[in-house]
C-alpha cells in the first residue's frame, strides 16, 4: 500500500502537497504495481486544502480517481468528528462515505481512536452496503490497557459485527517494537481466519522497518510504505528499501522499481523547488514512548512556546503530555486526542497551574462525548475538569439530531460535497477557497536561471551581477531601491 499521496506528506510536509504535484506522477504510480494507493479525504487533508492551498478537496478526489484507475484508491474516515474536531451527528460521516463513493472511491478504512466500535460499525456496514471494500482499523496504543488480549477481542468483534474485508493495525505514533509485534500479530491473526492483516506505522523511533520485516514473517499481508524521499523521519518506511529487504528474504514483490524511482525523483525535485524537507532515518528515542507526541505536533509546540517566549519549556511540555495521558485514561495519541492532550499540556505549562484552563474538547472527552474511554479519568482530575470547564457543556452527552436535512434546506442550490465543507468550516473559508478559482493541475519546475535570479535577489549587499552563457548576456544592477535588468543578444 502506498502512502506517498496521503500520510507521507502529512507527516513530512505538513500536508502541503498540492493536487498538481500528485497529478504529475499519477499515471506512473498507477502502473507501479502497488496493491492500493492511499488518498484520504478527511481531517488534516480537507483542512489544509480548504484553508491554505485553496483547493477543493472533492475535485482532488475526482481528478485522482480519474487518473489512477488500475490501482484501488483508499479513503480513510474517522468516527464522530468527521473533518473537524468537534462531535458531529452520525449522518455527517455517512454522507462523507456516500459522496466519496460517488466521486470514485471504492475502498475505505474506518477507525475510532478510542476503539469504541459502536462509533464505526454502522459506517463500515454502510460502506459495505454501497459495494465498497472495507477495512476496520484498530489504532495501536502503548499503555497498560492496550494489551494483546484487547486487540484480539476488538478484532473478533469487528469481524463479527461489521463483516469487514480486512483489519489494519494503525501505529500513528511509531510505538510498535519488534518484541511487541511478535505477540500482537499472532494474537490478532488467531481470530481472523483468512482475512488479510495490514500494518501501518511511522519511523519516529527508528524501529518501524524492523517491525515491518518481523510482521511479514508472522503473517502480515500488507505493508504501508512511502516512496523515498517522502519516507522515514515522521513518515512510513521507504518503499525502495522495504522492497529490497523483502526480496533478499525470499519474498516476491511485484512492483516496478524504475517507475517508483521516477516518482521519488519527481518529489525530490518538488522538495528542492518548494523548500520542503526530505525524510531521513530517525535515531532511537526512548523518551518518545513516554510522551508519544507525533513529530508534526512537536513542531507546533515549538512555535507556540516561542510565541510565548517559553521555548526552553519544550521538554516540560512533553513530560506533561506523558502525565496527562495516564490521568485521562490512556488515550492514544492520534487525531483528535493527540491534539487534545497536546493543547492541555501547553496550557498547563504556560499557565503554571495544572488543569486551570480546560478546552471544551477535553471536557467532552472526559464526559464520554467521543465514546467509551479505555480507562476512567482519575477522580481528582475529573473533578478539576468539571469544575474549570465550560458550564455550557452538559454532563450527559445529548443525542445529536441529524444534520443533513437542515444543511440541504439551508443550502438548497449547491452539491452535498459543498454542503459538507460548509458544515465543517465556518465564516468565509469555503467562499475564499472557491474564489481562488480552478486549481492548478500541472506542476512546472522552474528553469535553473530563474532559481538563480531568485537567490540573487535575496542578497541585500549585492549591487551588480553579470551572467554570460554563449550568446546570452544578462547584466543586473541595483539602482536606488529598485532592481533593473538589461539583456542583449551580443555574442561572447
Amino acid at each position: 500500500m502506498d502512502t506517498t499521496l496521503r500520510d507521507a506528506h502529512q507527516s513530512l510536509w505538513a500536508t502541503r502537497m498540492t493536487t498538481a504535484m500528485m497529478l504529475s506522477v499519477a499515471d506512473r504510480m498507477d502502473r507501479a504495481g502497488f496493491d492500493a494507493i492511499d488518498l484520504s479525504i478527511g481531517g488534516a487533508h480537507v483542512d489544509v486544502s480548504v484553508r491554505y492551498l485553496k483547493e477543493n478537496p472533492w475535485e482532488r478526489v475526482r481528478l485522482l480517481c480519474k487518473n489512477i484507475y488500475r490501482t484501488p484508491m483508499y479513503g480513510t474516515v474517522r468516527s464522530k468528528s468527521g473533518a473537524a474536531f468537534d462531535v458531529v451527528p452520525n449522518d455527517i460521516p455517512l454522507l462523507w462515505i456516500e459522496r466519496l463513493i460517488a466521486n470514485g472511491m471504492r475502498r475505505f478504512r474506518i477507525y475510532d481512536a478510542l476503539a469504541d466500535l459502536d462509533n464505526i460499525v454502522y459506517l463500515l456496514r454502510h460502506a459495505k452496503e454501497l459495494g465498497a471494500y472495507t477495512v476496520g482499523i484498530l489504532a495501536y496504543g502503548h499503555s497498560p490497557v492496550h494489551t494483546d488480549e484487547l486487540y484480539a477481542r476488538k478484532t473478533k468483534e469487528l469481524i463479527e459485527r461489521a463483516a469487514v474485508d480486512a483489519i489494519m493495525i494503525k501505529d500513528a505514533g511509531g510505538l510498535l517494537t519488534p518484541d511487541r509485534i511478535r505477540t500482537l500479530v499472532p494474537a490478532m491473526k488467531g481470530v481472523m481466519g483468512n482475512l488479510p492483516l495490514e500494518l501501518h506505522s511511522h519511523c519516529l523511533t527508528g524501529l518501524a522497518p524492523l517491525v515491518y520485516l518481523d510482521g511479514v514473517k508472522l503473517g502480515v499481508d500488507q505493508l504501508h510504505t512511502a516512496i523515498a524521499p517522502l519516507a522515514n523521519g515522521e513518515a512510513q518506511p521507504a518503499t525502495q528499501t522495504m522492497v529490497r529487504n523483502l526480496r533478499d528474504m525470499g519474498y516476491a514483490v511485484n512492483v516496478d522499481d524504475a517507475l517508483i524511482d521516477e516518482v521519488g525523483e519527481h518529489f525530490r525535485k518538488v522538495a528542492e523547488q518548494e523548500g520542503l524537507p526530505l525524510g531521513v532515518p530517525m535515531e532511537y528515542d526512548a523518551f518518545h514512548f513516554e510522551h508519544q507526541v507525533p513529530g508534526g505536533m512537536q513542531t507546533n509546540f515549538k512555535f507556540q512556546l516561542a510565541q510565548a517566549g517559553l521555548t526552553h519549556k519544550l521538554d516540560e511540555v512533553l513530560h506533561e503530555c506523558a502525565r496527562i495521558r495516564g490521568e485521562l485514561g490512556w488515550p492514544i495519541m492520534i487525531t483528535p486526542f493527540s491534539q487534545f492532550v497536546g493543547t492541555l499540556a501547553v496550557l498547563n505549562v504556560v499557565n503554571g497551574e495544572r488543569y486551570k484552563v480546560i478546552p471544551d474538547e477535553v471536557k467532552k472527552y472526559a464526559l464520554g462525548y467521543y465514546g467509551k474511554l479505555m480507562a476512567p479519568v482519575q477522580p481528582d482530575i475529573l473533578d478539576r475538569i468539571l469544575s474549570n470547564g465550560s458550564r455550557s457543556i452538559a454532563l450527559t452527552p445529548p443525542e445529536l439530531e441529524p444534520a443533513v436535512p437542515a444543511l440541504r434546506r439551508k443550502y438548497p442550490n449547491i452539491s452535498d460535497e459543498e454542503r459538507l465543507l460548509r458544515y465543517s468550516y465556518a465564516g468565509s473559508q469555503v467562499d475564499d477557497m472557491l474564489a481562488a478559482g480552478a486549481m492548478r493541475t500541472e506542476y512546472h519546475f522552474e528553469q535553473p536561471w530563474v532559481r538563480l535570479l531568485k537567490e540573487i535577489s535575496k542578497l541585500p549587499r549585492l549591487t551588480r551581477v553579470h551572467i554570460q552563457k554563449k550568446d546570452l548576456i544578462m547584466d543586473l544592477h541595483k539602482q536606488r531601491a529598485e532592481k533593473q535588468t538589461e539583456m542583449s543578444g551580443a555574442s561572447s
